[in-house]
């Protein structure tokens, strides 16, 4: 991909709270950042901020709304969470919201966008000019709905904001899926519009990992969902699917096997060679490519 359309800033967007769009960013985020990419996630829900809840971070003095008030740097809002990635939280109090001014957004997203690999824009649901926003701000939007019927058509109507404010939708994202449905996701996102970029299996394990406040992908890598925001991730980034990794590592573990068996039975072989034979097989294995 060339430098000119490079996709790093990411907003990720539904016209409806609760199907996982946090949830979403967390994961995504932490993936990469364990895959050696350096990554911001941002709570750009200046109104309704729950990240910081996600990721126990106790955000107790300057946040995004502080930045956007003028009363901070972007630094002085940015907290590591782990090595590789940052968060910058939104505050809760409406007095410090009502002081915000979203144009400043994007300054702080291009700012962010010079430093780290990857830039994760959590977008607010419902339509207002700081949900809109970011829309036009990010390289791509990712869509993140469920399968339900009410939950596609807010998807679309974000697909229209997107158009509306001069961004692109990357693809739809479908959370708690399940494998036995007769519904068929390509179709789903095909009726929204845009194409299909994955499923995220319905896991109690995500409900367990937001009460425990540590991502997914940490708290149980091992899960259905972890296992497909990892692929997600991979795909966003260029790099081998988990699954890949994984086939990668058994092969090596086969070969590592296969070589002590090989090996032991060479030392048993050279015990009962004599000098010749060992000589001789010395060079063959020298000369053999």
């Amino acid at each position: 991909m060339s430098e000119e359309t490079e996709v790093t800033v990411y907003a990720i967007a539904s016209g409806k709270g609760g199907v996982g769009k946090t949830t979403t960013t967390v994961n995504l985020g932490t993936a990469l950042a364990q895959a050696g990419e350096r990554v911001a996630i941002v709570d750009v829900d200046l109104g309704m901020a729950n990240l910081a809840g996600f990721i126990s971070l106790n955000a107790d003095s300057n946040t995004l709304h502080d930045v956007l008030a003028g009363d901070a740097s972007i630094e002085e809002a940015t907290y590591e969470l782990a090595e590789g990635i940052v968060a910058v939280p939104s505050g809760t109090d409406l007095d410090d919201y009502a002081k915000t001014s979203p144009e400043g957004l994007r300054e702080i997203v291009e700012h962010l966008r010079e430093e780290f690999d990857f830039v994760f824009l959590d977008v607010g649901a419902g339509v207002s000019h700081e949900t809109v926003l970011p829309l036009g701000l990010a390289d791509a939007v990712l869509l993140v709905s469920t399968p339900e019927p009410a939950s596609i058509h807010d998807s679309s109507k974000t697909l229209e904001l997107t158009d509306r404010a001069g961004g692109a939708v990357e693809g739809l994202l479908l959370t708690r899926t399940r494998p036995e449905s007769d519904v068929s996701y390509e179709d789903v996102a095909a009726k929204v519009g845009v194409p299909l970029l994955g499923t995220i299996p319905d896991d109690p394990g995500v409900r367990d990992s937001v009460y425990a406040g540590t991502p997914l992908v940490v708290h149980d890598p091992k899960s259905p969902a972890a296992v497909a925001y990892r692929r997600l991730a991979a795909a966003l980034a260029g790099l081998a699917p988990p699954e890949e990794e994984e086939a990668d590592a058994a092969d090596a573990d086969a070969d590592g096997a296969a070589n002590d068996e090989s090996d032991a039975s060479d030392a048993d072989a050279d015990r009962t060679a004599t000098h010749d034979d060992v000589s001789s097989a010395i060079t063959e294995a020298e000369s053999d490519p």
